[in-house]
């Protein structure tokens, strides 16, 4: 399934803000490292339906491929 992109772009825009809050991040940095992340190349393909997946979610997902928080 493909996402409208403005859709898209609305939601990385979340998903960035709640990351860079919860890691401790200047929005820059925050979204510096979604745009080099597994987890932006899977929302972007399409892969799994990322795109699917809550704003949350997915910024768990950031926190975890970095290192900022442990999986459950």
């Amino acid at each position: 399934m493909e996402a409208n992109p403005a859709i898209l772009q609305m939601k990385y825009a979340r998903i960035v803000k709640s990351f860079a809050e919860k890691a401790c991040l200047s929005f820059e940095d925050a979204l510096a490292k979604f745009y080099d992340s597994k987890t932006f190349d899977l929302i972007s393909h399409g892969i799994a339906d990322m795109h699917c997946m809550s704003d949350e979610y997915l910024c768990d997902e950031l926190l975890i491929e970095y290192g900022y928080l442990q999986p459950v």
